[in-house]
């Protein structure tokens, strides 16, 4: 697996991140046993990278993706973690109160005692300015407390971080998290890299299925895109069928492909799901991407592509 510098950071993480949302029960039942299984293949097939929040499936991810750490019995310096706060399921509270008390919580769930990246939980929720006079200068305590090694925000629109990233002095925030734009139907975030990188911010892009639109299967009844973007984005899946093709092994080729991107963060909740996504990253870095079938399928997109939703239906 290929290991990428995040931002100013000195971090490596490995391009396919684990996200750990499924593990809260939040797209079905997920047993112990299985939770444990997917992180163990995931490190063994050189996955190094975990993502939760105490917003999925309220706390369930985090318990069980502390225990599947425990269970692998190898030296914390070996994997990385990465949890959030300000996103509850009773609400948001990014006051610097409840975000302290929150990292306690979150480190008791993961059985650790640090956490390597704390992010604030879909900013635009909040107020953006509370974020950056009150939770952000918290977050920082809680760096020098030794709690959290390195401050990221997270939201699904784009223009959220560059509104704080303009108002923190340089270097205060080392990571933001975007989800649902750097994939084949919407690669807005392309924009913003060259801006990330002039403040030594890392990237974390997740959702590279674009929350089940660039699936077999298609996305959940929830889903927030337009009918348009849905019912181009099942064309597409059905193309690539007929052609012998997988969608969501191209969707996940194209958000690697850019090396800018530090990793693609992914929902997985079975050794099957660890198996399918790494293999993509295998395939990608030894025979490259399927450019035919990827540029037939943008053809398909093109009407919707870059075609957004409103935030708010969904977690990043």
């Amino acid at each position: 697996m290929e290991l990428r510098t995040l931002g100013n950071t000195g971090l490596k993480l490995s391009s396919v991140g684990f996200g750990a949302s499924p593990l809260g029960n939040v797209f079905g039942p997920v047993s112990e046993k299985d939770a444990n299984a997917s992180v163990s293949e995931a490190f063994r097939l050189g996955i190094n990278f975990f993502d939760t929040s105490p917003y999925y499936g309220g706390t369930v991810s985090e318990k069980a993706l502390g225990k599947a750490l425990k269970a692998l019995g190898v030296p914390r310096s070996e994997y990385i973690v990465s949890t959030k706060c300000g996103r509850y399921v009773e609400g948001f509270d990014f006051s610097a109160e409840r975000v302290t008390r929150s990292i306690d919580e979150s480190l008791a769930r993961l059985q650790l005692d640090y956490v390597d990246i704390l992010q604030c939980h879909d900013i635009e929720f909040g107020s953006l300015d509370q974020i950056v006079t009150e939770t952000i200068p918290a977050l920082q305590k809680l760096k020098e407390a030794g709690k959290i090694r390195f401050i990221g925000i997270t939201g699904l629109p784009l223009e959220v971080f560059s509104y704080v990233l303009d108002r923190v002095p340089p270097g205060t925030v080392d990571v933001i998290l975007s989800y649902c734009h750097y994939s084949i139907n919407d690669s807005t975030l392309e924009d913003l890299l060259p801006y990330l990188k002039s403040k030594g911010v890392g990237v974390i892009s997740a959702s590279p299925l674009a929350m089940g639109l660039l699936t077999e299967s298609g996305p959940p009844e929830w889903h927030p895109a337009s009918p348009e973007l849905k019912a181009a984005c099942k064309a597409a899946a059905a193309y690539c069928k007929e052609n012998g093709k997988n969608i969501s092994k191209l969707a996940m080729q194209y958000s690697l492909s850019n090396k800018d991107i530090s990793s693609v963060l992914v929902g997985m909740n079975s050794v099957e799901q660890v198996e399918i996504n790494v293999a993509s990253a295998t395939e990608l870095s030894t025979v490259g991407k399927d450019e035919k079938t990827l540029s037939e399928i943008e053809d398909i997109l093109k009407p919707v592509k870059n075609q957004t939703w409103p935030s708010g239906i969904q977690q990043s």
